[in-house]
């Protein structure tokens, strides 16, 4: 019975969904999609920490705690996406993540109101989202490829402004646009942008941990890194939960939840090129909703944590679709990973220390592809009249209008909260509504069905 068990065990089940691999073999596999992913992990929630303490000098949180809880929910929710929980979980190769597509309204709501209200929020959306999950096949046909397209978009554009902040030192930086932090973020950009060009296959998903090295070795150098948070840091302990009193407000929460259900377009998408891409056959209900349901019940333990909202992460399903490795239990090294760093302080004190002008260097390159992952999923959308209208439509309003905040000064309290600053709530809005209201034609039905 022995040596029939082991027999099963073979490095070729990489490239099935189940079977056991020889664990020697199964943990590089595991780990290359922690490298992949790792930093872009970590630095929403530096850069959410970094705009509320800026627009609230009194708020003291313990940064380098809360990187530590990131990594932890990123490992748990990987896992249940892998190994489901109920009705919770793919059960696919999916990692999950601190999702960038909240930032811009995470810095919104945590500048406009406080940590807190974002906290609640976060708590709320996500159960919301979680539930709405369970019953994606009611849904999930009205939110079409349009409208996730433009969201996307638009995500990529307002966070411009954030990568452009971080690049000359932080909002409200007493040197902000000094020499120093140019040069600091340029080399970090030209770094990145260099071992990008250079590096072969995998290793090219790394080139903004290179970036942000480099950077880092530089800005030591300088002497403008204070250790402090590493040297006061324990070697090990346990993530903190609930460091933070929620406080609930509607216009916050409602601020929240549209992009909460964006982000479900986008879970949807991803689990659905892990199904094409990894397993060569289309996604099942039942793993939409798994998916979405991790997505969401996951989001709201992570804002017990005090953390941003988590998500599929769009670069493992890439690296995934390169690889052909699709096997639950290698990936579940990575997310065994994930947890064992989350319990280990001064990785999250390393990250904490990281300058702005590093993050910006790090970063506004990753905001602008945002930008154009969205251009590209207008393009294969297709550019037909309908659509056109749509996209244009919908940023130019919606972008164009929180720009000129003025606008909205008639409306109620509420609606001025949710959409006078939230670009990508306005363009949520208007896509929706547009793409309900405005008829199909024949070639935006040949589309559909490719």
């Amino acid at each position: 019975m022995k040596n029939e068990k082991n027999s099963n065990i073979s490095v070729k089940n990489i490239y099935k969904l189940d079977g056991r691999v020889p664990i020697g073999k199964a943990i590089p596999f595991g780990l290359q999609h922690v490298l992949a992913m790792f930093v872009s992990n970590l630095v929403p929630i530096i850069l959410v920490v970094s705009a509320a303490t800026a627009a609230h000098p009194d708020l003291k949180i313990d940064l380098p705690m809360l990187i530590q809880n990131c990594m932890l929910i990123a490992g748990l929710g990987s896992l249940i996406q892998l190994y489901p929980v109920w009705k919770i979980g793919a059960k696919l190769p999916v990692i999950m993540g601190v999702s960038f597509t909240f930032l811009a309204s995470l810095i919104y709501v945590a500048t406009t109101f406080n940590y807190e209200t974002m906290i609640g929020a976060i708590i709320v959306g996500g159960c919301i989202e979680g539930i709405l999950g369970l019953c994606a096949k009611y849904w999930r046909r009205f939110i079409s490829p349009i409208v996730s397209a433009c969201v996307v978009t638009s995500i990529g554009f307002s966070l411009l402004g954030v990568g452009a902040a971080s690049f000359g030192g932080g909002n409200g930086a007493a040197d902000f646009g000094s020499a120093q932090n140019v040069m600091i973020g340029t080399v970090t950009l030209v770094s990145c942008l260099l071992f990008n060009i250079f590096a072969k296959g995998f290793w090219k998903q790394l080139s903004i941990l290179f970036g942000l090295i480099v950077g880092y070795l530089l800005s030591m150098y300088l002497g403008i890194i204070d250790f402090t948070p590493i040297v006061e840091s324990k070697l090990i302990a346990f993530p903190k939960f609930m460091p933070f009193v929620p406080e609930f407000n509607l216009s916050a929460i409602i601020a929240l939840v549209v992009v909460f259900m964006v982000s479900a377009a986008e879970t949807i998408g991803d689990t659905t090129a892990v199904c094409i891409g990894g397993l060569g056959r289309d996604i099942t209900e039942r793993e939409i909703q798994g998916s979405l349901a991790c997505d969401g019940f996951m989001s709201t333990l992570s804002g017990c944590f005090g953390c941003t909202p988590i998500t599929s992460f769009s670069q493992n399903v890439g690296l995934v679709a390169m690889t052909k490795v699709v096997n639950r239990f290698t990936i579940m090294f990575g997310a065994l990973a994930l947890i064992l760093a989350g319990l280990f302080p001064p990785i999250g004190a390393i990250f904490s220390t990281l300058p702005e002008p590093v993050l910006g260097g790090g970063t506004i390159m990753m905001f602008g592809s945002i930008v154009v992952s969205g251009m590209g999923m207008i393009a294969r959308c297709g550019f037909t009249p309908r659509n056109t209208t749509i996209a244009s439509l919908s940023l130019s309003v919606g972008i164009g209008f929180t720009q000129m905040p003025e606008i909205y000064k008639e409306l109620p309290k509420l609606a001025r909260d949710v959409f006078s600053g939230n670009p990508v709530a306005n363009v949520f809005v208007i896509a929706l509504i547009l793409s309900l209201i405005l008829p199909k034609t024949e070639e935006d039905k040949a589309y559909e069905n490719k």
